[in-house]
């Protein structure tokens, strides 16, 4: 889970386990998930101690802040900000810088190497029921190594490395911790809720055709929708109204904008004249959106031009060829006629020959 690594590269990893956590379901677009996550690392190196925290919510950005910058940069979409959706982790640095001194053992004056990480937030899940599963999770790394996390169903701390024996102790004794959980379950909500309702993106939907690889008698009809947020999404292509089976999905993916897209194809039939759509349905949209197939398909007309060039151009060589044959033809009966004319006839040709032996005799 955590990695003991360079602190410029750490958002980077980060980044990419809260992506591989909250997208191991990607296929699943009916279940509508959320997530917040708060990830601070800090990291002792020599005589200087760094600090930094990065908050998602459902991947975008909300929260960033770096001592190497010394700047919080919040995204505030909560005019009220009474709830506290998330703490400014910032204001304690001090009780971090302390935890990693007494995890590695060093002081202010003499310490080596080292980084202790946390990831804490929740999970929200609206399954197709109707009803809601909602879990937090906080979980600690240092140098590379699993640490500490709490158990919410227990609510206990569970120690993960023989340095945690002394700090699970510790942890259990603040009751207080139990207080903030159930608050923060409230206020993980309330920010999802409101993150989600303030950024919203519709998407823009594409239907296409093109020929199917190995089946002649067979089209392949694709729908994109791309640019929406939040990520859940359902996407059907239908005949006639009606949902077609044996239907492939790319699953969701990100953007680089902090929207998603989502593409579905299908194999349809050729010469099938049924009307072909690709319904949609978000949360932004107030109704869903159906693009209708207009019978074009770009594939296959681009092979019907590429046929119809060669043809063209086949008789072209032809017509050249015939040309040319024409041209080679009449030459040379021309030749045959320049040289009759030059010499004369038989009978004069003799007659030039006799006098010429005279001559030499």
């Amino acid at each position: 889970m955590f990695h003991a690594l360079s602190f410029k590269t750490i958002f980077f990893i980060e980044l990419a386990i809260v992506w591989l956590i909250s997208h191991s379901s990607l296929s699943d677009a009916l279940q509508e998930r959320h997530h917040l996550h708060h990830m601070i690392t800090s990291m002792t190196k020599g005589h200087s101690f760094n600090f930094s925290h990065l908050g998602l919510c459902d991947d975008g950005k909300i929260s960033h802040y770096c001592n190497e910058v010394e700047a919080w940069i919040r995204k505030i979409l909560i005019v009220d900000d009474s709830t506290k959706a998330f703490a400014d982790s910032h204001d304690y640095r001090d009780w971090y810088k302390y935890e990693l001194y007494e995890l590695s053992n060093c002081t202010d004056s003499q310490c080596s190497d080292h980084v202790l990480q946390r990831i804490t937030g929740c999970k929200l899940d609206k399954l197709p029921d109707g009803s809601v599963n909602l879990t937090v999770f906080d979980e600690y790394g240092f140098d590379g190594e699993d640490l500490i996390s709490f158990n919410y169903d227990t609510m206990q701390w569970i120690d993960k490395n023989p340095k945690a024996k002394e700090t699970k102790k510790k942890w259990d004794r603040q009751t207080g911790y139990n207080q903030f959980l159930q608050s923060y379950l409230k206020t993980c909500t309330e920010w999802i809720s409101t993150f989600n309702n303030t950024n919203k993106s519709s998407p823009d939907v594409h239907v296409s055709v093109s020929k199917s690889p190995d089946d002649e008698s067979k089209l392949v009809l694709t729908c994109l929708a791309t640019g929406f947020y939040p990520r859940d999404v359902q996407m059907n292509i239908r005949l006639n109204r009606i949902h077609l089976e044996n239907q492939t999905s790319s699953g969701i993916r990100p953007n680089d904008d902090e929207t998603f897209q989502m593409r579905i194809s299908v194999k349809i039939d050729r010469n099938h004249e049924g009307s072909y759509d690709c319904l949609v349905t978000h949360s932004s949209l107030i109704e869903p959106v159906t693009v209708i197939w207009d019978r074009t398909c770009i594939d296959c007309e681009i092979w019907i031009v590429i046929a119809g060039v060669a043809v063209l151009v086949l008789v072209l060589v032809l017509v050249l060829a015939l040309f040319g044959f024409f041209i080679f033809k009449r030459k040379r009966r021309n030749g045959r006629v320049r040289n009759s004319s030059s010499y004369g006839t038989v009978d004069d040709q003799i007659q030039m020959a006799s006098s010429a032996d005279e001559i030499r005799s």
